[in-house]
């Protein structure tokens, strides 16, 4: 019998990579270091399940229009299981301007959807959907500490526990996340891991869960289609729908901006929502009901696994986080991870030579994450800058001399061109990637012409009246 997939990491990536292996047939087993998650609807069982390892997990998430593609392409019964679970799909062509559009819906449009839910609940899905699967295994408290090899040391045969337990596997899926566990295991092997392009994001957010009062009822329109908010230039606010009435308000602030800090306490964080365009009816107590404490995280720096599965031996395949980590602002993550997992268990399907496995893994890597690695690396520099700027009173950076426009650009002729509405939309989404929309001539050109947004916007609070709120914030 051909020893299963071995997925370390349960997950979203190492879930929906056993899922993508499963529904092929294949045998799957998953090793996950934390306890069993409570029983119980997902709904109600996220809200004990308690995830010291996952840092972000208590944080804002969305499945962008790219995850939602997958999922109706590959599992369209975990979209019914989350829409059971509570989760609410968006269409995001109501945030489209009217007077950047005449009202008709073109191809392509149905694309334009998110689905609102909370990750620990994603999570819950993915796995009670993955457990009604036959030849799938799924064990907790289990720590990987090492892998096993050929003699020669050229291709993986399994793992090694903490537990001293040998594991045989035809293939091991790193899916541990941004600590990326492959790396220890190959240096443990006394093998090279490869090298890493990493590059910082400097961004630290605070984030609080709230329950509307009136199930259904919005307070306020989504103006960025999956989110009601927006990024400035010297901080970030938005809020997000979730499953079952739930939203977060998620604030974002440079690290080095000691004056922020205490944007962690209910008072500070409720003043600067408040203060924030879009956001004021979100922090309504008549509106919502916080369900959570404010919750603070400094978001990761944005890495990039150098060809991933071509390292230095074959069958070892990070996916999601292990193999690329872009700045979480962008919302990309479980989207991007559920594109790979169900790519690579096409590619161990198929089983190629080991050679060529190694290298049509690096190939789908690549094609996966590249571009938005770099992408994330060029906004979150000039983010900074623009950001630093603010907080130190000095000038504002340049812009870069590019032909390519930068995105608060193309997000003004957004307000009054569809055309370029929709390209946005379709890159902020991940349906497309910056080169193919923001190289396009035709797409430049829109964007140069587009004219000049009509009325009045309502403005953010100056970087003075930010750290005023702070201050004055009651600190309960």
């Amino acid at each position: 019998m051909t020893p299963a997939v071995v997925v370390v990491g349960g997950s979203v990536a190492g879930l929906a990579t056993a899922l993508a292996l499963a529904l092929r047939g294949m045998p799957v087993r998953v090793l996950e270091q934390t306890p069993v998650p409570p029983d119980g609807p997902p709904e109600k069982a996220a809200e004990l399940w308690r995830r010291p390892t996952v840092a972000q997990s208590g944080h804002s998430h969305v499945l962008t229009s790219l995850g939602v593609r997958v999922l109706r392409a590959r599992a369209p019964q975990v979209l019914d299981a989350a829409a059971e679970a509570g989760a609410r799909m968006l269409d995001l062509m109501r945030a489209l301007p009217a007077r950047a559009d005449d009202g008709v819906r073109r191809p392509g449009d149905e694309e334009l959807v998110a689905l609102a839910v909370r990750r620990p609940v994603f999570e819950l899905v993915l796995r009670q959907v993955l457990r009604s699967l036959p030849n799938v295994g799924i064990s907790h408290g289990v720590t990987v500490v090492a892998l096993r090899t050929t003699p020669s040391g050229s291709r993986v045969t399994g793992v090694v526990t903490g537990d001293g337990e040998s594991i045989p596997a035809h293939a091991v899926v790193d899916a541990t996340g941004r600590r990326a566990a492959s790396r220890s295991w190959l240096t443990t092997a006394g093998l090279p891991p490869g090298p890493e392009r990493t590059a910082p994001t400097r961004v630290r957010a605070f984030t609080r869960f709230y329950r509307l009062r009136s199930p259904g009822t919005l307070p306020g329109p989504l103006n960025r289609g999956n989110a009601a908010g927006g990024i400035w230039d010297h901080y970030a606010a938005v809020a997000h729908l979730a499953d079952n009435d739930t939203y977060a308000l998620t604030l974002g602030v440079p690290t080095a901006d000691p004056e922020t800090t205490g944007m962690r306490y209910p008072g500070p964080f409720t003043a600067v929502a408040r203060l924030s365009p879009h956001l004021a009816p979100w922090v309504d107590p008549t509106v919502g009901e916080a369900i959570s404490d404010v919750r603070p995280m400094t978001l990761p720096p944005n890495k990039l696994c150098c060809a991933p599965g071509a390292g230095p031996i074959a069958g070892l395949y990070p996916v999601g986080d292990a193999a690329c980590v872009t700045d979480p602002l962008f919302g990309r993550g479980m989207s991007l991870a559920l594109r790979h997992a169900f790519l690579l268990a096409e590619l161990l399907e198929d089983e190629p030579a080991a050679e060529e496995q190694a290298g049509r893994a690096a190939r789908i890597a690549d094609d996966v994450y590249r571009s938005w690695y770099e992408h994330a690396v060029r906004e979150d520099a000039a983010r900074t800058a623009l950001w630093r700027a603010r907080v130190t009173g000095s000038p504002p950076p340049a812009a870069p001399e590019t032909a390519r426009p930068a995105l608060p650009e193309v997000a003004r002729a957004a307000s009054t061109d569809g055309a370029v509405w929709r390209g946005l939309t379709r890159v902020l989404m991940g349906l497309e990637t910056v080169e193919d929309v923001l190289d396009d001539e035709a797409f430049r050109r829109r964007v140069r012409t587009a004219p000049a947004p009509a009325g009045a916007v309502s403005p953010p609070p100056t970087r003075e009246e930010l750290v005023a709120a702070v201050r004055n914030g009651a600190y309960a």
